[in-house]
């Protein structure tokens, strides 16, 4: 494996600046954000990936959420380039994710350097293929994306909505060995309107064994500090970030 790839005998994350995990979305080669999962309200804020995820490693962030939203809507891994090149220009821990739907494609992220491979879709569709890469590369190298509209799974970069509760959702693949799990809710996505607090706390009062990242809403630096409060182990924050609503260093303070 090349670039930050780190193996499940090591420690998975350094002891600073990770509760904060900046989000760099790609469409089209470019640094963008959607509201609530359209492709129709997007913002492209930087066309240079690079120099986003070098501002963040120089402020101080450990992590990054780096996601290929040609390759969701694609059903195909678009981005490789991109993630190559974070890996190899940076020493940021990133999760990657958009599209994977093969085995080899769960390689080749590895290879390309990604510290976590992020899976929705595929965990949601085909369980069996899941459990499978679970079985060859390890419970612990994936970031199980729990994406949500009214507490039901959605998929396919939040273009359809399963059936399926986010709680038996979690107790499926918690009972597989998966512990890194982020959760989003798609209705608060993108309109920074504050965190799913209500939401994580459920989640957390079922399985308070588990990593949970928040992910959606978040606008302001109380909304942060409320989902550590609360249990969460991480939250993923793009919008307030590009849009200035939160300064970096004060999200560093955090941790």
């Amino acid at each position: 494996m090349q670039g930050n790839a780190i193996s499940s005998n090591d420690d998975p994350l350094p002891n600073k600046a990770t509760f904060v995990i900046p989000a760099i979305d790609i469409i089209d080669g470019k640094c963008v954000r959607l509201t609530q999962g359209d492709y129709n309200q997007k913002i492209v804020y930087n066309s240079n990936p690079l120099e986003v995820a070098k501002q963040f490693e120089d402020a101080g962030f450990a992590r990054l959420h780096l996601v290929d939203l040609d390759g969701a809507k694609a059903g195909t891994v678009k981005n490789w380039k991109i993630l190559e090149t974070i890996t190899t220009n940076t020493k940021l821990l990133i999760d990657f994710g958009g599209g994977i739907k093969t085995q080899k494609e769960v390689e080749m992220v590895f290879n390309s350097g990604a510290f976590l491979t992020t899976v929705g879709s595929i965990a949601v569709k085909n369980e069996a293929l899941f459990f499978e890469w679970i079985e060859i590369f390890g419970a612990d190298k994936f970031l199980l994306a729990a994406d949500v509209k009214e507490e039901k799974i959605a998929i396919n970069g939040w273009a359809e909505t399963s059936e399926i509760s986010i709680y038996d959702f979690i107790e499926k693949y918690l009972a597989k060995g998966i512990s890194h799990i982020f959760c989003t809710d798609v209705s608060m996505d993108g309109k920074l309107g504050g965190a799913s607090v209500n939401l994580y706390k459920n989640i957390l009062n079922q399985f308070p064994q588990i990593k949970l990242t928040a992910s959606g809403g978040v606008a302001t630096i109380n909304d942060v500090v409320e989902l550590k409060n609360i249990g969460c182990k991480g939250v993923i924050i793009g919008k307030a970030i590009y849009e200035n609503r939160i300064a970096l260093q004060d999200l560093i303070g955090i941790g």
